[in-house]
């Protein structure tokens, strides 16, 4: 078992190499030759990851990685970890059931299993199943002994002591199922909302299309609702969104778009629109690419009451002093290690079990 010391560094060296190829990716910049060659393979896989998934273009890839750099430094995972006491482990392996909807949305589960001394059981989306095996391999060139901890799975899974899942709350019905049994953390749906009072600035605004447009609107954290009050004017809210109007290029994002306006036409119903983003008013939580929901409110105590009510359907308030443990504005794709989705300690979890 490879002690807590080397899983440390070697995470935080994975965390150095994130924000050097980050450097490298945007000038390509002559390095020297060993980690040059990390860097070409790199390159490749970015590539073949855009290939696979339309949506994991090179500046959302980078961006991920990016975040992840500035998470995996000493002082970052060392203020993480001190809460816990990692004596209490006991080792174990761990089936991780990934999503795929953003690059290296299961590599938080990746870290927390490592980093406290269990074994990975690895079961990709065929989403995304480029970024993480590239990485795991750059793992075990720092650490060997990694290597006995890590595995993928691409059948059936077996043989494990523990799940974390990912999905939809469609199949969370079949990892219940199958995984019932087990130590188990299953994850359904969640999205992101943001409260407005009308009173935000341009900037306010501005950093909120961060959290709109940031992986296309595919994330769980990414905002697809907003609450505003009654006879909201929107005009401030598009202008300070206009500068993200080149998402339209993104030919998968623009035939969401196309596609979704035809069907809201046809179907009469009111949109909201810019060329680039569409605002619908509706009561659901999860909107279509593209396309942001939005209703109404009147009394914010009310409001206040309804969103604690339904907290376990949202992962992020967005908001200026409005509710407990809300995000600001253009920070919600920006998490800190203590961000567990759906709010379950995935660490507490591991040492428990």
């Amino acid at each position: 078992m490879t002690d807590l010391r080397h899983r440390l560094n070697a995470f935080v060296k994975l965390g150095s190499f994130f924000k050097e190829y980050c450097k490298y990716a945007k000038n390509k910049t002559q390095i020297d030759d060993i980690q040059y060659a990390w860097f070409v393979k790199f390159d490749e896989i970015l590539i073949l990851a855009g290939h696979r998934n339309g949506w994991f273009t090179p500046e959302n890839i980078l961006f991920s990685l990016e975040s992840w750099a500035d998470l995996l430094t000493p002082s970052q995972l060392e203020n993480w970890l001190s809460s816990y006491d990692l004596n209490k482990n006991k080792p174990k392996t761990v089936a991780l059931i990934m999503a795929g909807n953003i690059p290296l949305v299961g590599f938080h589960d990746f870290l927390s299993a490592l980093i406290t001394g269990n074994k990975v059981l690895v079961k990709l989306s065929s989403n995304d199943k480029i970024l993480l095996p590239f990485i795991a391999q750059y793992l075990i060139e720092l650490v060997p002994s990694l290597k006995d901890q890590i595995s993928f799975s691409e059948g059936k899974l077996e043989n494990f002591d523990a799940v974390i899942a990912t999905g939809s709350d469609n199949t969370s019905r079949y990892f219940e199922h199958y995984f019932g049994k087990k130590p188990n953390i299953i994850r359904r749906n969640r999205n992101s909302v943001a409260i407005l009072s009308g009173n935000e600035t341009n900037d306010e605004l501005a950093a909120l299309g961060e959290d709109i447009f940031r992986y296309y609107g595919l994330g769980c954290r990414s905002v697809s609702k907003l609450f505003v009050p009654v006879n909201y004017n929107f005009d401030a809210l598009f202008k300070a969104l206009y500068p993200y109007n080149t998402i339209i290029e993104q030919h998968k994002y623009a035939n969401n778009y196309d596609y979704n306006k035809a069907v809201y036409l046809m179907s009469l119903y009111k949109i909201l629109e810019n060329g680039f983003l569409m605002l619908k008013e509706d009561k659901n939580y999860a909107s279509p690419i593209a396309t942001v929901f939005y209703e109404f409110y009147e009394s914010p105590e009310e409001l206040k009451i309804r969103l604690t009510n339904e907290k376990d359907r949202i992962q992020c308030f967005v908001a200026k002093g409005f509710i407990e443990d809300e995000v600001a504005f253009g920070q919600t794709q920006k998490p800190s290690l203590t961000d567990y989705a759906d709010n379950i300690d995935t660490v507490d979890f591991l040492l428990k079990t």
